[in-house]
């Protein structure tokens, strides 16, 4: 399985400037400026088996997605809760997004795979060509 995961190491270009303490420490806030940065970004447990067949999943479709371990990661509880609010739901992972648009949990993601749905949106955000 080849999918690239990310470090939390902020990068700034020369014409940005740093975000001020307040956005950064921003659980919420640091989950929309990640999701946007890549075509598919998912959210995962390092040991959570549903987050592994959604890696599979995108892997097996030709996708590369930039997958944030949060359980790796240091503000990866405070996400953890962001995400669960963010979707209204108890359990947080695998949480997709797809052009920077939150996709969902592994149901939603299935229910578009299933559908025909999520490789048009795919293709859209430039993750997928075939």
């Amino acid at each position: 399985m080849h999918y690239q995961t990310e470090s939390w190491a902020p990068t700034y270009h020369h014409h940005q400037l740093p975000p001020t303490t307040t956005v950064v420490n921003d659980p919420l806030h640091r989950i929309e400026r990640l999701a946007a940065e890549n075509a598919v970004v998912i959210f995962s447990l390092s040991s959570c088996c549903m987050c592994h067949a959604i890696k599979r999943l995108f892997c097996g479709m030709g996708v590369n997605p930039t997958v944030y371990e949060l359980d790796q990661q240091p503000l990866g509880k405070e996400m953890e809760k962001a995400l669960m609010m963010l979707l209204g739901t108890g359990s947080p992972v695998p949480v997709v997004f797809v052009g920077g648009k939150l996709v969902g949990a592994m149901d939603r993601v299935m229910a578009s795979h299933i559908n025909g749905t999520l490789v048009p949106l795919l293709k859209e955000a430039g993750a997928l060509w075939l």
